[in-house]
């Protein structure tokens, strides 16, 4: 698979919040940073982080696509995500950067987004 395709099915594996799939698809020492947020390093790290995600607050989270670019190994997509939480439905706009390796890991991912419209305040 090429870049934009790791990328657009690892968008899928959250869609389908395979929890699994997802974290399978960083390398060992990934930096996943939500960038209002503290990073998380280290695949045990992003586990923690994305299964408590799915775990508690969210019911369901849903990535759109709305453009991706690609250079190489850096893939950049601008998306709607929509997260089902438990008293309410966030529509939230984010950029992403990811960086990935020759393999097709991703090796670092961060997300700009604004926290204030995430939680509602």
């Amino acid at each position: 698979m090429d870049a934009d395709q790791i990328i657009r099915t690892f968008c899928e594996h959250w869609n389908r919040s395979d929890v699994d799939a997802i974290v399978d698809s960083f390398t060992d020492d990934a930096l996943y940073h939500n960038i209002p947020m503290e990073p998380c390093q280290g695949k045990d790290a992003i586990r923690a982080f994305i299964g408590g995600m799915f775990g508690g607050m969210a019911k369901s989270v849903h990535f759109e696509i709305k453009h991706q670019v690609v250079n190489r190994l850096v893939v950049m997509n601008e998306r709607i995500d929509t997260l089902v939480l438990q008293d309410r439905e966030v529509r939230l706009p984010v950029c992403g950067i990811f960086e990935l390796t020759e393999g097709g890991k991703i090796s670092a991912w961060r997300d700009y987004f604004d926290l204030a419209q995430f939680t509602g305040q």
